[in-house]
């Protein structure tokens, strides 16, 4: 059903903009991309009290109309232009109560673009603590514009805001802030005229930003140029002299309606738990405290459930089995669909907790402290602080952090960004660390504390952190550029987590990790037992008729020999020549056949790796010993040598293939689509392919 009204939600970082978009939509949302630019979009629908159903827009968070980045040119472009689908009918302008002055200049400039507006004060309850007292009514009057008191992190005040949204049609415009035409009177009235732009602001701000507007024709855009060359129209000084208008407007409204005790309680809390948490040293040991304290939390809170999950996949291969008529099909769903998706949704409850430390981190307002101390040492190997954000992300997922560099306006330090991103292990290199480090590191504590199995994960991590930056380093001397980058962040003060937002992200993020994976593996495991279940010309039947002479017959237990069958078949199946092919390559790596294939089907998706196992040892095996991927893994014995294939050098060797190697196909295709130019994913394949190949090859002749 199509929207009665769409809403805009504008404000400043950190402002709880996100958190009041969330509460406004629920899980009636959806992510894209704003037509012609790829930004982020996320827009929801809200039903309202008079029975409508409004259409709620979350633009990207800016501190002024005039862009620094990407992202913030967005909230211009959606707002200015006028034949857009996104055009607003309401702005929603989020402020926080306890930071007005910085906030009020973004307010100020979107209510002289004339569009109605409605005030949300939030963090009502923050500004309390700080002693700040806001004369709600007066501060409306002064504006001209309804203002509603709200807590979006504790849902306060949120039906008032929808109350007040349902009247967007019926109060008339806001007051003017300042008087604009002050600013350039003959240049603001000539593109009036030929632009007809009835709104000196509107007309002010082509004049400043004609150039990056994509919805102004080519001429359009020359013609406004010719009357700035006209006029001798100075963007900077005109930005400069229009601001100090603003602030002088918001020093009278604040001191007419605002009174603040001296104490800020709550700021000076905040700056007192910096001293130590952002301190040169102590910031990076707690840094790294945090860091060995979720892993050693992966390990040991999801052993439980991780159980749970194991042995019901395992209940389910086996009733499939026993029930359903023997054949191809029963095979099929049992050991390749089944068999493939238990290898990975075992590891839910890992996936789950990551991404519950993630989202406490980020709403304590850690994360933030974590930009800001790697700042300095992004600088030295030719990165700012905020290729830190790109970087953490990618704890989660290389994917959505690669499109988060758009934020980096240096373009060597977005570049280099990129490039590096993909180095941060991810959520879906999780579940096949987890796998290989539970199959050769022992399942104990060290000094009492530490779990060896934690520690082993930790450093991946660590590993994957120094490898980004350690690349980073060296092509800050391989790209050259002259620009400077520069880091300016806000960071906000420390709050309590909010508990039903990080539940909520764990659910979204694991049913994220549910669908999108699963997909992929359904399809990966179908056509993999396909290749593993048949082959080319008789040799299937040459194998049967072999095992039926009597020196196997006699001589080996039916059991025994059904199994020597299957492994043969395995070996001689459409995917056991596709491993031997590559087999030579990867050989001095430590790996056999089957792992090469394990090897290029991941590249689809790096959990499929899992998945992939267990189908082939599920196809391998004997249907009446159905058992966990772990358990057939650790059984699993090279025919050759007798010895256990996983063994301490191959699994470690593996696990550094896939620390450096590209994460999947999705990852390419994002650099791609950042970059314009195929150049450099080719370059990035590159390099870290030989990089994996290396490491990899290295790890094991010192450990075999």
């Amino acid at each position: 059903m199509k929207a009665e009204i769409k809403v805009a939600l504008v404000g400043n970082p950190n402002t709880g903009k996100s958190t009041l978009f969330n509460l406004l939509t629920g899980l009636n949302q959806k992510i894209g991309n704003f037509p012609g630019v790829t930004v982020d979009k996320k827009t929801g629908y809200c039903t309202l009290p008079d029975g409508r159903r409004a259409e709620i827009i979350d633009l990207p968070g800016t501190y002024s109309l005039y862009p620094k980045s990407r992202d913030e040119s967005i909230v211009f472009s959606v707002l200015a232009n006028r034949d857009a689908a996104l055009k607003p009918d309401l702005v929603v302008i989020i402020l926080d109560a306890s930071n007005l002055k910085r906030n009020l200049l973004l307010y100020t400039q979107v209510a002289d673009l004339k569009i109605p507006v409605i005030v949300a004060l939030n963090m009502m309850d923050m500004a309390r603590k700080d002693g700040i007292e806001i004369n709600v009514n007066a501060f409306s009057k002064k504006l001209g514009v309804p203002v509603v008191p709200i807590s979006a992190r504790r849902n306060e005040g949120i039906d008032q805001l929808k109350t007040q949204i349902s009247y967007a049609n019926q109060f008339a415009l806001q007051q003017d802030t300042i008087d604009i035409e002050a600013i350039a009177p003959q240049l603001i009235s000539s593109i009036g005229e030929e632009m007809q732009v009835d709104n000196p602001y509107y007309a002010l701000q082509l004049a400043h930003q004609h150039e990056t507007l994509t919805f102004l024709s080519t001429d359009e855009s020359n013609r406004i140029e010719e009357l700035e060359q006209k006029f001798s129209f100075h963007s900077q000084k005109a930005q400069a002299t229009e601001t100090i208008a603003r602030y002088n407007f918001i020093n009278d409204l604040l001191y007419d309606t605002v009174k603040k005790k001296e104490n800020a309680q709550e700021e000076t809390l905040s700056n007192r738990i910096d001293r130590f948490l952002t301190h040169r040293v102590f910031g990076f040991v707690f840094f790294f405290a945090i860091l060995l304290f979720m892993f050693q939390a992966i390990f040991s809170w999801s052993a439980l459930p991780m159980e749970l999950i194991e042995n019901l996949f395992i209940w389910i291969q086996s009733t499939l089995h026993s029930t359903l008529p023997t054949g191809p099909l029963t095979d099929l769903l049992a050991d390749g669909i089944v068999a493939g998706l238990s290898g990975v949704m075992v590891f839910i409850p890992q996936i789950a907790i990551l991404f519950a430390f993630i989202s406490i981190l980020e709403d304590t307002g850690y994360m933030a402290r974590v930009t800001f101390m790697m700042d300095k040492l992004m600088r030295k190997v030719g990165l700012n602080g905020k290729s830190v954000v790109p970087l953490i992300g990618g704890f989660a997922c290389a994917v959505p952090s690669i499109m988060s560099t758009r934020t980096i306006e240096n373009w060597k330090d977005r570049m280099i960004t990129i490039m590096v991103t993909p180095l941060v292990t991810c959520s879906a290199r999780l579940p096949v660390y987890t796998l290989l480090i539970a199959l050769v590191v022992p399942n104990r504590n060290v000094w009492w504390i530490f779990n060896m199995q934690g520690l082993a994960l930790t450093g991946m991590y660590v590993l994957s952190l120094v490898s980004a930056i350690v690349v980073a380093w060296v092509m800050k001397y391989i790209l050259k550029a002259r620009e400077r980058g520069y880091f300016i962040m806000e960071l906000p003060v420390y709050r309590m987590p909010r508990w039903n937002n990080v539940f909520l992200s764990m659910f979204e993020r694991a049913k994220t990790f549910v669908l999108e994976a699963g997909k992929v593996i359904i399809a990966v495991s179908i056509i993999l037992w396909v290749l593993a279940s048949y082959g080319p010309g008789n040799q299937f039947q040459q194998i049967e008729a072999k095992y039926q002479q009597p020196q196997y017959t006699q001589n080996m237990k039916p059991a025994d020999v059904q199994h020597a069958i299957a492994s043969e078949k395995l070996e001689n199946s459409y995917a056991g020549h596709l491993g031997h092919v590559i087999e030579p390559v990867i050989r001095p790596l430590g790996f056999d056949w089957k792992i090469g294939i394990a090897l290029i089907t991941s590249f689809a998706a790096r959990e499929v790796f899992v998945g992939t196992m267990a189908t082939i040892y599920s196809v391998d095996g004997d249907a009446d010993q159905i058992q966990s991927v772990e358990q057939k893994m650790h059984n699993a014995r090279n025919t050759t040598t007798g010895q256990p294939v996983f063994t301490l050098a191959v699994a470690v060797s593996l696990m550094m293939f896939y620390a450096f190697a590209m994460q999947c196909a999705s990852t390419v295709a994002v650099v791609y689509r950042e970059t314009k130019n195929w150049r450099w994913p080719a370059a990035q394949f590159a390099y870290m392919t030989v990089l994996a190949y290396l490491v990899s090859f290295i790890t094991y002749q010192l450990l075999k």
